[in-house]
């Protein structure tokens, strides 16, 4: 499984996130695959000193694979760290958004790719023990 973070703006305008995995099966050289994704286009990006770009909402629902430099992300909700080969799951496009910091002297190089409307991402939710899914602060979705 990849770890992935999921960002989306709630009912309140303000953008929430959940930790989990996207989901892999058996591949057919033993190896582990995601269903395809849908996308719309792909670009890379770097970033080597961070930019204070404040609050913010993503410009699309989108995937962000990280594939250097730690990253600490600020929500509502709480904070949580990205580290490469993790992967973001955005879909907070408006409100308040979120926020970024670098927090190592690696540049933050990623890959976007911006879905396609309606595209199915295999994101599962970390469960907990009760067997349900939880945000940041505890609450049950």
């Amino acid at each position: 499984m990849i770890r992935c973070v999921k960002l989306w703006t709630g009912a309140d305008g303000k953008s929430h996130f959940q930790e989990g995995v996207v989901e892999l099966d058996r591949g057919a050289r033993g190896d582990a695959i995601s269903a395809k994704l849908r996308i719309e286009a792909a670009s890379f990006h770097e970033t080597d000193i961070d930019p204070k770009l404040g609050w913010h909402p993503d410009a699309a629902c989108q995937l962000v694979m990280s594939l250097s430099g730690t990253l600490q992300f600020e929500t509502p909700d709480g904070s949580f760290v990205l580290h490469p080969g993790d992967v973001l799951f955005t879909e907070d496009t408006g409100g308040a958004g979120h926020d970024w910091t670098l927090m190592d002297e690696e540049p933050w190089r990623r890959l976007y790719a911006v879905l396609e409307p309606n595209a199915d991402v295999p994101f599962r939710p970390k469960l907990h023990p009760a067997g349900k899914a939880t945000t940041a602060q505890g609450d049950e979705r």
